[in-house]
């Protein structure tokens, strides 16, 4: 597994990347695309500049915000997803969305409601996701 298993190592991995980004140190293809990530969104800057409280801090339902390593994570696959271009056809409909709204990272937020859907539903059901739903799902926002 690329972060490991446990909720530390990834939170630590993200805080690691945002320092060697801002230190202007050299970077890796992948720690390029979670600088990248973490940089489109200013909002966790703060977050990933205080270790204790960036490792410390739980995102349950009842605290009524989303978790902004989750949030990370969805936008890395979703990219993932559009290098590899799988499902067939995500990369040209993330274009066309990209282009109704204006800006590609706010097509990704709305693909990030389709692949968490997608996602949820695999995940109740005990299977692997249906790429296809997942792709009509992000069609029908173009």
């Amino acid at each position: 597994m690329l972060f490991g298993q446990n909720r530390d190592e990834l939170r630590r991995y993200y805080l690691q990347v945002w320092h060697k980004h801002r230190q202007q140190e050299p970077l890796q293809p992948l720690e390029q695309l979670i600088a990248e990530v973490v940089g489109s969104h200013p909002e966790y800057h703060p977050l990933l500049e205080n270790e204790e409280n960036a490792l410390a801090r739980d995102y349950g339902p009842q605290q009524g915000e989303s978790n902004p390593f989750l949030h990370m994570g969805m936008h890395l696959a979703i990219r993932e997803q559009l290098m590899t271009d799988r499902p067939p056809g995500l990369r040209a409909a993330h274009a066309a969305l990209s282009l109704r709204l204006g800006d590609p990272h706010q097509a990704e937020h709305q693909i990030m409601e389709c692949l968490g859907q997608a996602l949820w539903e695999a995940q109740r059901a005990g299977r692997a996701p249906d790429e296809q739903a997942y792709l009509e799902c992000v069609r029908k926002l173009t």
